[in-house]
């Protein structure tokens, strides 16, 4: 009998729509697999087996099933976007648990390309940090139990990751898909401003917060991308013509450095792309030296939105000061230009190069501890010095991508970042792509 767990997006969907597989019988597999594994990794806040199963007979059901580009696949939804039905609890216990009316528009946008919703996924408090815990979870990492899967998409990372499903939506604000997505060795993209719909939380923090995918392949992360964006999911996909790359090491951030490890990730998949035809050559962004600065006032003020209206005895501490912090913030972050002056300042930059090759992460991702109980400033000093290199590219509002290469010292997948002009997803998946095929990564942890 051929399972349908560990397969792609892209073959289930084929196998649906040629009745090969019945939805039913894909989900029940799934449901199976996280039944078994999930209570050592915590990706999901609750999962819908009785409703998922209901809804997999609807698609099977359905007089367009042939046409469907998701037919009956499972995906995982991050627990920040509303799901007809369930709560949207977004990590914290001070949200309130009534069941959301309405899908997200992105939900929808899966569910009518056939997709079937498993269920939703842990995420830090109100989305803010780069680890996943809190009073709803603990996401681990499943290529190392010990370690977090990052944040904030981190629950829906590790399912995907151990194979729970072969997709998952998530969103990235100060690198929330591409964190996450490069310690569990998968393809996180954020795309550019208002590519996909956003709608997360109040104000999408400032346009900094993106919806996007998360997958164990370059085909699947383009399939579910084209169904986010409201695009053809068959349009064939670019060609990975030659393209002048820019190779970076540094980190954006003054005081923080890259460990070895990501950085010689980096410079071996320049190697591998210059090989295959690509102009590669060593050129830092100019990173000014406010974009620390910048980037916490955004990211606090955003958490302070957030926050508001909920009740502050209910929220963890990180939270609260991260709020206050914020709150601070707020007033200059609504009326200040530093935005449009990063995006200004690196135009010439993308002129001259038409994509950016970093490591995605300065290092390993910390341990799969309550950190949700421990210190604002502990939080933010591991936040910073894991992570970076994703932030600038919510500031300026251009899609950038983690991808899998290589393997770190400790087993654990290696990953680099790719980062393009705005409109250039589908040019940086076939980068991505061009990776993949010249050094192919293992899709899902050995858990088993």
């Amino acid at each position: 009998m051929t399972s349908w767990v560990g397969r792609t997006a892209a073959e289930i969907a084929a196998a649906v729509q040629e009745k090969r597989v019945t939805p039913r019988e894909v989900m029940a597999e799934h449901l199976a697999r996280i039944a078994s594994l999930d209570g050592r990794i915590g990706a999901f806040r609750t999962v819908r087996a009785e409703a998922a199963t209901a809804e997999a007979d609807e698609v099977a059901a359905r007089s367009d099933l042939g046409g469907l580009p998701l037919a009956g696949v499972p995906v995982a939804i991050k627990d920040n976007l509303a799901v007809r039905g369930e709560a949207t609890r977004n990590g914290s216990a001070a949200t309130p648990d009534d069941p959301a009316a309405e899908d997200h528009v992105t939900v929808a946008r899966l569910r009518a390309a056939g997709a079937v919703v498993v269920g939703l996924t842990n995420v830090p408090e109100l989305c803010v940090f780069g680890t996943t815990d809190g009073v709803h979870g603990t996401a681990r990492n499943p290529w190392d139990l010990t370690r977090t899967t990052g944040g904030s998409s981190g629950g829906s990372a590790a399912a995907v990751a151990a194979g729970l499903v072969p997709i998952a939506l998530g969103n990235d604000g100060m690198g929330s898909l591409r964190i996450p997505a490069a310690n569990c060795g998968l393809i996180g993209l954020k795309p550019g401003f208002g590519v996909v719909p956003a709608g997360i939380g109040h104000g999408d923090w400032f346009g900094m917060s993106e919806n996007g995918p998360l997958a164990t392949t370059v085909e699947d992360a383009r399939l579910m991308f084209r169904v986010l964006a409201g695009t053809d999911p068959g349009e064939p996909a670019p060609s990975p013509s030659p393209r002048s790359i820019a190779l970076s090491v540094r980190s954006p951030l003054v005081g923080v450095t890259v460990t070895r490890p990501y950085a010689d990730a980096a410079r071996r998949a320049a190697q591998a792309l210059a090989g295959a035809g690509h102009r590669v050559r060593r050129a830092d962004p100019p990173y000014p030296l406010w974009l620390g600065t910048t980037s916490l006032a955004h990211w606090t003020a955003g958490t302070a939105v957030d926050a508001e209206g909920l009740d502050p005895a209910l929220l963890t501490r990180r939270t609260r000061v991260h709020a206050a912090v914020g709150r601070r913030f707020l007033k200059g972050v609504r009326a200040g230009d530093r935005r449009e002056r990063l995006r200004r300042r690196m135009e010439p930059f993308f002129a001259e190069h038409e994509v950016l090759l970093t490591p995605a992460l300065a290092r390993r991702g910390p341990a799969a501890a309550p950190w949700h109980e421990r210190g604002w400033l502990r939080n933010l000093l591991v936040n910073t010095n894991c992570s970076p290199l994703t932030p600038p590219w919510n500031l300026t509002g251009w899609p950038a991508i983690s991808v899998p290469f290589g393997t770190l010292p400790s087993g654990a997948p290696g990953a680099v970042q790719l980062v393009g002009r705005p409109g250039s997803e589908l040019e940086l998946l076939a980068v991505a792509e061009q990776l993949q095929e010249l050094h192919p990564w293992r899709r899902t942890a050995p858990l088993d």
